[in-house]
């Protein structure tokens, strides 16, 4: 199949992949080959990758199979069963977290998020390509443990991720103080940008880097400035009525001195002891006046105070984000893991010992993925020997399938793309 010529990101082009086992029948090559042939038949079935249909390596299976029951130690059906409805769960979880560290990677990259794919790497190699050419991590998790030991293994490294770090890297801590000082900072004005300065709504922005000395009367015993939120389509009310809204107002007071998308900041000047009265009566023509007072001192003040914490917050950031892009493909490389074992247990559990199967990663074309699971199933509705195929997806339930859907082959989903859409 010719790749495309289209221009897509990387996490578009290889996404979504499927994970399937079918049996062997004492031949895994036989058995590719054969699955090979049935998706041949029909054009567009998989992505126009080279890594769309490959053999998806579980060391216990190909090194061992002849081996098996010393290396792995398979238990009782029993055992298997709760250990497949625990795997699902970690699975979900792995998935959980892994996605959680991408969102929070992109929250610290903010106006630089467009470099966020680039930055996730596993084992330096995008998550596409490792997962195509997934190896169990044999010193990690060794082949000789107990699949139940493995789970636990697994189990216990997710665990870790979530609530702790090693004494070198980022604690806790050290993440949400990066993310109160990020949100500080948007909350005060940025002296030195004219992009961040032009940001943030009219109605709870910090209006110092908006306002001039000159438009606001200081120093006087009487008399005070208000700065006033004013919906565009409300101005001319709101120029018709400004002088009226209470006593003392100051004729031809009224000035616009910042427009955003929505509103307008307008000036107008009082007596001060009309300023209740004047609010209370702008608001009940939803005129929204700011609670602000022109103040040189504190402004210098925050301005000093954005200066500290824009270099409190860079000084956080190489630590932090070097964290999460390690953490990142340590969690995803996990999940694959979680991944794998599924496969491993759901195929023992579906199709019975001596273990005989042969396990395979497809990437398929996200238009077809239907006439795809159409094609397996008519390759594979022989395996289907309790006919649970003609069962509703909501009554099914049990080992060597997900909730809620089933096939006559094992077959587990993989999204590498953790990036949210929005």
């Amino acid at each position: 199949m010719a790749p495309s010529t289209k221009v897509v990101c990387r996490s578009d082009r290889m996404s979504q992949f499927l994970i399937i086992s079918v049996p062997a029948e004492g031949n895994p090559d036989n058995a590719y080959s054969r699955l090979v042939s049935y998706i041949s038949k029909y054009s567009g079935l998989l992505a126009s990758d080279q890594h769309a249909m490959t053999r998806f390596s579980i060391p216990v299976l190909k090194v061992h199979v002849w081996a098996f029951l010393r290396l792995c130690k398979v238990g009782t059906l029993d055992v298997l069963v709760g250990l497949s409805e625990e795997l699902a769960k970690l699975d979900s979880f792995t998935e959980s977290v892994t996605r959680k560290l991408v969102q929070y990677m992109g929250e610290v990259l903010e106006e630089q998020r467009h470099k966020l794919e680039d930055n996730l790497n596993v084992g330096g190699v995008p998550p596409h390509v490792y997962v195509a050419k997934f190896q169990w991590d044999c010193a990690k998790y060794p082949t000789k443990q107990t699949l139940r030991a493995l789970h636990d293994i697994l189990s216990e490294s997710q665990e870790l991720k979530k609530t702790s770090a090693p004494s070198h890297q980022p604690t806790t801590a050290s993440r949400a103080l990066y993310s109160l000082l990020k949100e500080n900072r948007r909350n005060c004005f940025y002296p030195h940008s004219q992009t961040f300065r032009c940001r943030g709504s009219l109605l709870t922005r910090n209006l110092a880097d908006i306002v001039k000395k000159q438009q606001f009367i200081l120093g006087s015993e009487y008399l005070t400035t208000l700065v006033v939120v004013v919906p565009k389509p409300l101005y001319g009310e709101w120029k018709a009525s400004y002088e009226t809204l209470s006593d003392m107002v100051v004729p031809r007071s009224s000035e616009l001195i910042y427009e955003d998308q929505e509103n307008g900041l307008w000036t107008v000047t009082l007596f001060q002891k009309m300023v209740n009265d004047f609010t209370v009566r702008a608001r009940e023509k939803k005129f929204l006046p700011r609670d602000f007072v022109y103040d040189e001192k504190k402004i210098e003040e925050s301005r000093n105070a954005v200066t500290k914490l824009e270099s409190d917050k860079k000084r956080q950031f190489p630590a932090l984000f070097r964290w999460l892009k390690i953490n990142f493909g340590e969690a995803f490389s996990i999940m694959m893991h979680v991944k794998a074992l599924r496969v491993f247990v759901e195929s023992v559990l579906r199709y019975g010992l001596p273990v005989d199967f042969e396990s395979v990663l497809l990437q398929p074309n996200k238009r077809n993925i239907k006439k795809l699971r159409d094609v397996l199933q008519q390759a594979y509705e022989h395996l289907d020997n309790l006919c649970v195929s003609s069962i509703k997806d909501e009554e099914i339930s049990g080992p060597g399938f997900t909730h809620g859907e089933y096939y006559p082959y094992v077959s587990i989903n993989l999204e590498t793309n953790m990036i949210d859409a929005h």
